[in-house]
């Protein structure tokens, strides 16, 4: 876990550095202002790897683990999707999507075939769920250079909602982080309190204990 949390430290130096030298309407036109064919095949699809369903089918396949494992990666991602809906529709209802911005943005390339979503930008739900499932499986495999690759790949799906329009990097950054500080508060939880000494969490309601 704690590679995955130096990681995100790492791609959120330049991102910080950025949003604060740069008015976030520059800054997302900085970033698309070129687009390449095969990018916009990718990130249109690879950013539904972040949707709600994804986190709740992983959850479900891992209780063949472990009910720990379903609830690390069940209750990571559920968690914070519940901050992001409450942070969206309470303080900071009024946050527009870059759609809204657009005739400020002429220079902006679309994705073709893409629907772009208008209002609840900040923060983003997709990178909220990426960062918490993608935490809360290195955190399974328990590998280093497997979190190192899991936190790249948590911020390849952040960055698709950027290149594609729908948030822009302060909403991205935001979720990544909600979604880290998630997973972390559920890792303590099952890990390091007198929850995770219950021997009935290491066992799975599919499989036989020996």
């Amino acid at each position: 876990m704690l590679v995955f949390v130096l990681g995100l430290v790492v791609v959120s130096v330049p991102a910080v550095v950025a949003i604060l030298r740069m008015d976030h309407l520059a800054l997302h036109t900085a970033i698309n202002v070129h687009h390449a064919r095969w990018a916009d095949l990718f990130f249109a699809r690879a950013t539904h790897l972040a949707d709600g369903l994804v986190p709740t089918a992983l959850a479900l396949a891992l209780l063949w683990r472990s009910w720990r494992a379903f609830l690390l990666v069940g209750l990571s991602a559920g968690l914070s999707a519940i901050a992001v809906q409450l942070l969206k529709h309470t303080a900071f209802a009024g946050v527009d999507r870059p759609w809204v911005f657009l005739a400020q943005m002429p220079q902006v390339l679309l994705v073709p075939g893409v629907e772009l979503n208008h209002h609840f930008s900040f923060p983003s739900g997709h990178a909220t769920a990426a960062f918490s499932t993608c935490l809360a499986v290195a955190v399974l495999v328990a590998r280093p250079r497997m979190a190192a690759l899991l936190v790249a790949l948590a911020a390849l799906l952040g960055f698709s909602r950027i290149y594609l329009s729908q948030h822009f990097t302060e909403d991205v950054l935001a979720g990544a982080w909600l979604g880290t500080l998630s997973g972390c508060l559920v890792y303590v939880l099952l890990y390091r309190t007198r929850l995770a000494s219950r021997p009935g969490l290491d066992r799975s309601p599919f499989r036989r204990q020996r």
